[in-house]
């Protein structure tokens, strides 16, 4: 059996800009964080005593004698691109819900993926392993989805991650000195919205508008570096009014990045004395991530539990997707 531990991701700019469909014309650059919300994913060859080949468990149960009977896209494709030919029983379990920002359906990617080639007997480095999610995700299943949240799931830690037009991706971590780190962390807060949706639909109105915003998502492109160098030495808060500044352009780019609900909440934020925020991920609903100075934290948390949002306490982690456990399978 084997199994594996892969964060989930905080993006903080450049978001958009990491879509084949943008970087490959202009190139692409994000810098996100993991934090300590995991996706576990359980692998086993299947004993042949069972009336099915395979046992695939999530929010649902399948029972598939064939790869080609699995409803679950990712693994459907997964097992197929990995050369799977033996049953396996695979389980699946998440900190966080799917379909909120967080980057949780490319997590499960890459530790499934990561799971199989263990199970297997093979060792992936996180680069290659970053690439082959992508290609699962773009390529198999032929979502819309970006390059980011694979590559940070794949590596862990602070990054800024630059797209090429060529398809190469390179990772910058981005080392904060211990009290700078807990300094940054302590401006930031996550607040669950409570709603969920499906990013790949979003993204494709964004990627339809891209003609037409070029000026915003290359205003988004060009703050990756600066924020870089104000997490390194600037004051920290203008990282805070960065992001405020970032949120507007994400919103131009469709109107269903927000709503009046979350256009409500993110007032009352301000109101209350954040300095910026965003929802994460394609935008829609999901997670709220708010900056504000330590002092105001929790006149904000006051405002959210109002709207009923729930704050989910989180740290900084630096590893990335990790084979946790690998032994014999027990029949």
């Amino acid at each position: 059996m084997v199994i594996t531990k892969t964060p989930y991701r905080i993006s903080f700019f450049g978001g958009g800009t990491d879509l084949p469909a943008w970087y490959r014309k202009h190139g692409g650059s994000v810098l996100s964080t993991t934090i300590d919300k995991y996706c576990y994913v359980s692998c086993r060859y299947l004993p042949p005593f069972f009336n099915h080949k395979h046992r695939i468990v999530y929010s649902k149960i399948e029972l598939p004698n064939k790869i080609n009977q699995i409803f679950h896209p990712v693994v459907r494709n997964c097992l197929k691109y990995a050369g799977v030919e033996n049953g396996v029983e695979i389980y699946h379990q998440g900190d966080l819900p799917a379909w909120s920002g967080m980057g949780t359906s490319s997590s499960f990617t890459v530790g499934l993926l990561h799971a199989l080639h263990a199970l297997q007997g093979e060792e992936i480095d996180k680069h290659n392993l970053a690439l082959r999610a992508i290609h699962v995700e773009q390529k198999l299943i032929k979502d819309m989805v970006g390059s980011q949240d694979q590559t940070a799931a794949a590596f862990g830690g602070l990054n800024k991650i630059d797209f090429l037009p060529n398809d190469e991706i390179t990772v910058t971590p981005i080392s904060l000195p211990p009290k700078r780190s807990e300094l940054f962390k302590s401006h930031l807060s996550l607040f669950f919205t409570g709603i969920t949706r499906k990013s790949s639909d979003i993204e494709k109105k964004k990627v339809k508008n891209f003609s037409s915003r070029r000026n915003e998502l290359d205003k988004m492109f060009s703050m990756v570096e600066p924020a870089m160098k104000i997490l390194k030495r600037g004051d920290i808060n203008d990282f805070g009014r960065m992001l405020h500044e970032s949120w507007l352009l994400k919103k131009s780019l469709s109107e269903d990045v927000s709503n009046n609900q979350i256009d409500d909440a993110y007032i009352r934020a301000r109101k209350a004395g954040a300095l910026g925020g965003k929802l994460l991920g394609a935008g829609g609903g999901g997670f709220m991530l708010i900056f504000s100075p330590i002092e105001r934290r929790g006149a904000i948390e006051r405002e959210m539990k109002k709207l009923k949002f729930l704050e989910i306490p989180f740290s900084f982690e630096n590893n990335g997707s990790q084979v946790i456990f690998n032994g014999s399978n027990l029949i």
